[in-house]
């Protein structure tokens, strides 16, 4: 049985410029998005499937909004994030669709850099397993 996620709290907004944008929304139709195209999860992993999609989408989510800012690298926490989803047999392909889906969701309610970033992070997620 999958165990939720436990630690450091998922964040919960994104600061973009002056604004501050909540993620939950956005977290939400990702994860439709997601479970529609990979039901098989919710039977692999149970109920703990969303939890870690919303978990782990909000801290791609950041990563990419900090990458904008200067702040961060999102290739170097998702080249992270893919080595531990290997090492639990989760197969990387699906971050990698994840990652698309997520860019889909912000290019059309966050933003156009965050969205590309998370493109080239897909492309990177590809090309590291492949």
């Amino acid at each position: 049985m999958t165990r939720r996620p436990s630690g450091s709290p998922a964040p919960t907004a994104v600061t973009l410029g002056e604004h501050k944008i909540e993620l939950a929304p956005l977290l939400e139709a990702i994860a439709d998005r997601y479970f529609a195209e990979f039901p098989g999860d919710l039977e692999r992993y149970g109920t703990a499937a969303r939890d870690w999609e919303l978990h782990d989408t909000a801290h791609c989510l950041n990563w990419a909004a900090l990458d904008v800012r200067g702040f961060a690298s999102l290739d170097r926490n998702i080249h992270w994030l893919a080595s531990i989803l290997r090492a639990r047999d989760f197969p990387v392909e699906q971050l990698a669709r994840n990652l698309e889906i997520a860019a889909e969701v912000c290019d059309q309610q966050l933003s156009d850099a965050v969205a590309a970033r998370l493109r080239n992070a897909a492309n990177h997620v590809r090309s590291d397993s492949g």
